[in-house]
């Protein structure tokens, strides 16, 4: 990989504010790692709030099955790794010591860019024996994260899902989206496009702490008015939902989305895998230290003891009495301020894998 310098702040911090992670957990796929022993002099580095540092990666394919029986056959794409958002709870945070990094804060400040994403996509989706199903764009990291302002990579894959007419969805706390309506509204018309905004809470003072490096709760709201205006179906997931943190505002949440426009709402509960777990206890800890047992507390309580779950079915949805009462917030929520509406299906007839450098194949 290729490392490329683009942006960033330097500061001191005993708290590290704007990012999530506090300290980088070992990698476990690796045989050694830094460690500080002393707050002076040679280790002085791990205080510092680092440049975030972009990193290029050219693979062969970037078109994901999911296999997951809970979600069920699908796709997704994802033209990053890493996010700069920061997002506390992220379970994309595991991934990133596959490249060599760490699920902390290497997550957040380590971004690995794919600049042959858009490229990779039309091989993908013009291959013989390609039959048109929705791409989630992205199922992993956000793909309007803030190097998407410079790089344009997922503007790029909207081009190449319109041109060939292909089924995709979206999923994204950025308010930058609105930067390609002219794109959303068109693959809108062919009903080629749903999206999904994330909501975790509409308390400011929460969402800088869980998430520091997203839009606010207020941006995000006038984002997906913009998005519900141009004819874009758009709707909510308030992911994750951390019981005794944020549980308490599904009603809320679902009736701004609805006088925002939304159609659809959608929920995940919190589960904290690999390291994630231990990097979240020692976030609620330093931010948290009144309620964090509780939290910590109920969380293992929906996952059958454990913070980490990997049992398909309660790993997202949980289980038990706290699991069964968030499930029924959430549907009467629903029930009460989006009943009726919903976004339309999905257009297959219109794909087109015939269509190649604007013209049309003979063979």
């Amino acid at each position: 990989m290729e490392s490329d310098e683009i942006s960033g702040k330097e500061e001191a911090l005993d708290y590290l504010k704007g990012r999530g992670s506090q300290y980088n957990p070992a990698n476990p796929f690796l045989n050694g790692s830094y460690v500080q022993e002393e707050v002076e002099g040679l280790d002085e580095e791990f205080l510092t709030n680092e440049k975030t540092k972009y990193f290029f990666e050219y693979p062969k394919n970037v078109v994901n099955k999911v296999k997951s029986p809970d979600i069920g056959p699908a796709y997704s794409i994802n033209p990053y790794q890493g996010c700069e958002h920061g997002c506390i709870y992220c379970y994309a945070r595991n991934t990133h010591t596959y490249w060599g990094f760490s699920a902390g804060l290497d997550f957040e400040r380590k971004i690995i860019v794919k600049p042959d994403v858009p490229k990779l996509l039309e091989k993908k989706i013009t291959s013989r024996g390609w039959k048109p199903v929705p791409i989630m764009v992205s199922g992993n990291t956000d793909c309007y994260q803030p190097v998407e302002r410079k790089m344009k990579l997922t503007r790029q894959m909207l081009e190449v899902f319109l041109k060939y007419r292909h089924p995709l969805g979206m999923i994204t706390k950025n308010g930058l989206i609105v930067r390609d309506l002219d794109l959303l509204s068109e693959l809108a018309e062919h009903r080629l496009v749903q999206v999904m905004i994330s909501i975790t809470s509409l308390r400011e003072e929460l969402r800088q702490k869980m998430e520091p490096r997203t839009a606010s709760a207020k941006k995000r709201l006038k984002t997906m008015e913009k998005l519900a205006k141009a004819g874009v179906p758009v709707g909510v997931m308030t992911a994750p939902i951390v019981p005794g943190l944020n549980s308490d505002e599904i009603p809320n949440i679902i009736k701004a989305v609805a006088d925002a426009g939304g159609m659809m709402a959608g929920y995940t509960i919190v589960r904290l895998n690999g390291q994630i777990g231990e990097i979240f206890v020692d976030w609620i800890h330093k931010n948290f230290p009144d309620r964090a047992g509780k939290v910590l507390n109920q969380i293992a309580e929906v996952h059958g003891g454990n913070l980490n779950d990997s049992e398909y079915g309660r790993r997202i949805r949980g289980d038990g009495n706290i699991a069964e009462a968030i499930a029924q917030l959430h549907h009467t929520a629903v029930k009460k301020h989006l009943k009726g509406r919903r976004p339309p299906e999905y257009n297959y007839a219109s794909f087109r894998p015939e269509i190649k450098n604007g013209q049309m194949k003979l063979f």
